[in-house]
């Protein structure tokens, strides 16, 4: 087992690798930005180093910074949360080139998965199912058109490297195809330095779940179930749930057999999720695959006891998966709601000073969160600053409790998406479960304040 980890990010999810740290014996190296000088992950880990200004390109995207931390230290291995380097796979081929463990999967494998249209090729020849869509990425706008006609308005023009809903335009008529594919191709290039696009068939009104993975480097894969993360805006995920409230138990044997399919197609180690769209009539077709822990893991920990994190550890350590499919049982439910620092209303960030804050407790809660009175969230980084979760023995449990939980919170100085989080929980229709993509859509229309 490693005795010093580096955690290469910041925020909560920088603590809950120490937490898991703490809990096995190894100590931790915090790296932070300049602008992540008061930082709780700096305070709690055993050492720290600052890595740069505060612009990530400048301190948590700089390789060169984050390797000679690791060296300076005395690291030997890096575990890299989610967003910034946790899908580089030469970061990777870095740090393993300085005798470094990555804490995830090869480099190989996010490679395979990262270029979104190479990952539609693998999965249909590994027989799990598919949208129908563009073969690539599209060459020509006569091929755009040609494959529009196949299969159908409405489709979705996609980033072949992309994420995160950069990139990707929906277009209902042949009309706006050109002008669609320009802007997805620019936005694409910008943001990913990849100005390849593909396109699909776009599903209306879908369901968007997702599969937990864990495997080994032995060849040993499992899944631990679903999330349910249809409640989303602008492809940005706003609660998540455990299991699914229209999941059977024959679908969901059914999306866990096809994730590990997709695992096994790219030789898929570690942590791992598998993302599916569901149509109406149960038909699930394969989205992406997110090659390391999601923001929404601590959802899975909830209903099946498990520590992905502690997992991933022990197995970039090279120790074997002692679970087995049929140890993975779902208790209860699970809810988390992502709470930002932005105004409800418009979605504009609201950076600032975090005057007052009070983390709720009681049964069933878990806060996983970096900030505290005195705090200043900076306005450089991503705006989520807490994720609430709440544990249930039903969906009606899980849920009362999470209304308690963030009627109970304290946050002032700064706005943040706590009142548009208990107007979704308040709503009928998400309370029977009856939702899809759409759902935000719609509800921003109906709802009042």
């Amino acid at each position: 087992m490693f005795e010093k980890v580096l955690i290469a990010n910041r925020g909560e999810i920088a603590l809950r690798v120490i937490w898991a740290c703490r809990d096995m014996g190894i100590k931790t190296v915090a790296v932070y930005s300049e602008a992540d000088k008061f930082a709780l992950h700096r305070r709690f880990a055993d050492e720290d180093i600052c890595i740069g200004p505060a612009p990530s390109a400048q301190s948590y995207l700089n390789v060169p910074a984050i390797i000679s931390a690791a060296e300076i230290t005395g690291a030997e291995a890096i575990h890299p949360g989610y967003g910034f380097l946790s899908e580089n796979s030469h970061f990777i081929e870095v740090a393993e080139s300085c005798n470094l463990c990555f804490i995830g999967p090869s480099s190989n494998s996010i490679r395979m998965m990262g270029d979104k249209a190479q990952a539609r090729k693998t999965m249909i020849a590994a027989g799990v199912p598919v949208l129908p869509g563009s073969d690539g990425p599209i060459s020509s706008q006569e091929e755009a058109v040609a494959v529009a006609k196949k299969i159908g308005m409405p489709v979705i023009i996609k980033a072949s490297a992309g994420g995160g809903g950069r990139g990707m335009r929906i277009v209902r008529t042949e009309d706006e195809l050109e002008n669609a594919i320009a802007t997805a191709q620019s936005e694409a290039e910008i943001a990913f330095g990849n100005g390849e696009v593909y396109i699909e068939k776009y599903l209306t009104s879908p369901r968007h779940i997702e599969i937990q993975i864990l495997g080994d480097q032995n060849g040993n894969l499992i899944h631990l179930g679903e999330r349910e993360c249809s409640i989303q805006r602008r492809h940005q995920k706003i609660i998540e749930e455990s299991p699914s409230p229209v999941l059977t138990a024959k679908l969901r044997k059914e999306m866990g057999l096809a994730a590990i399919k997709a695992a096994q197609a790219t030789n898929y180690y570690n942590a791992g999720t598998v993302e599916f769209l569901v149509d109406d009539d149960g038909s699930f077709y394969f989205m992406e695959m997110n090659t390391r822990i999601q923001v929404e893991h601590g959802v899975t920990e909830l209903v099946t006891g498990i520590d992905l994190v502690k997992w991933q550890i022990r197995i970039a350590a090279g120790e074997a998966l002692t679970l087995k499919q049929k140890d993975i049982k779902l208790t209860g439910h699970a809810l988390e709601c992502r709470i930002n620092a932005e105004d409800p209303r418009s979605f504009r960030p609201s950076p600032g000073l975090i005057e007052h804050f009070h983390a709720p407790g009681g049964p069933g809660v878990r806060i996983d969160s970096a900030v505290y009175a005195g705090y200043r969230v900076p306005p450089t980084y991503d705006s989520m600053i807490a994720k609430v979760m709440t544990h249930g023995a039903d969906r009606k449990e899980a849920i009362a409790r999470m209304k308690r939980a963030l009627d109970l919170m304290i946050l002032e100085g700064i706005s943040t998406s706590i009142p548009l989080h208990l107007k979704i929980l308040d709503d009928d229709q998400f309370q029977r479960g009856e939702f899809s993509t759409r759902f935000m859509e719609d509800f921003l229309k109906r709802v009042s304040w």
